[in-house]
């Protein structure tokens, strides 16, 4: 019974940390390494772009 709340939360994390960039829909390691720094799923031209253009 208890494994399958442990299950579905390992699922959760794992989508989250899939590499796909929210932005631009490419995969890039760089992903899940903003999603730690600035909790946005941002490949690292698309956070520099944000960061310049930040609409």
């Amino acid at each position: 019974m208890t494994d399958k709340p442990e299950k579905k939360y390992s699922e959760e994390i794992a989508k989250e940390l899939n590499n796909i960039c929210e932005e631009c829909k490419k995969e890039d390691e760089s992903v899940s390494q903003n999603l730690i720094l600035t909790s946005y799923k941002l490949c690292s031209s698309c956070r520099v772009s944000k960061t310049i253009f930040p609409i």
